[in-house]
């Protein structure tokens, strides 16, 4: 080995550091799991500045409580997304409907390529507005799966399912979203 390469750590390992506060090794929890967490939070918030904040949330509810994490067969990122998910609920209960912002309320903050982030909004805001017509569980399946790109053990293990569980909600997510999105692939206004 090199001894000019960062070292990599193995999950257990790493938690085991953080829990002996070692500032290093949370930060590599950190770099590691930011972009799922946050990616999680905001296909189900639908807000960047909101998922941020939550994802945010989330690694330093997890920093406080990482002593009282143990390894019993789940992965350590599924006690993260657990954590996500709470606050994503905690969200929704303090802030039932709160009004978005307007396309060019969001355009300005990036002017260099316009046309691509209009694309890119509707894409996301069709995707959006398709998961809410799926189920919770259903909702958190397709975002852990398709978008975090989880198997289907690690999205059982962080939902608290079986993976057949796993299977059937994709099933019937899929089926849903194909219904939602018809063969075009917009959402009906």
């Amino acid at each position: 080995m090199n001894i000019t390469e960062p070292l990599q750590y193995n999950e257990e390992d790493l938690v085991r550091r953080a829990q002996d506060y070692d500032p290093a090794a949370f930060g590599e929890i950190y770099e590691r799991y930011f972009n799922g967490v946050y990616k999680y939070t905001y296909y189900r918030v639908g807000d960047q500045v909101v998922a941020e904040d939550i994802a945010m949330d989330v690694f330093a509810k997890a920093m406080e409580s990482i002593d009282g994490f143990a390894f019993r067969g789940v992965p350590f990122s599924a006690w993260l997304y657990r954590i996500a998910s709470n606050m994503v609920v905690d969200h929704f209960r303090r802030q039932p409907s709160q009004p978005a912002l307007s396309l060019e309320e969001k355009l300005v903050a990036d002017v260099a390529h316009p046309t691509q982030l209009l694309d890119q909004e509707f894409s996301h805001q069709a995707l959006r507005q398709a998961l809410a017509e799926l189920t919770d569980d259903q909702q958190q399946v397709v975002i852990l799966k398709f978008v975090d790109g989880l198997s289907n053990l690690e999205v059982a293990q962080i939902l608290g399912k079986t993976e057949g569980a796993i299977k059937s909600l994709q099933h019937r997510a899929l089926a849903s979203l194909g219904r939602v999105l018809g063969d075009g692939g917009e959402v009906p206004a």
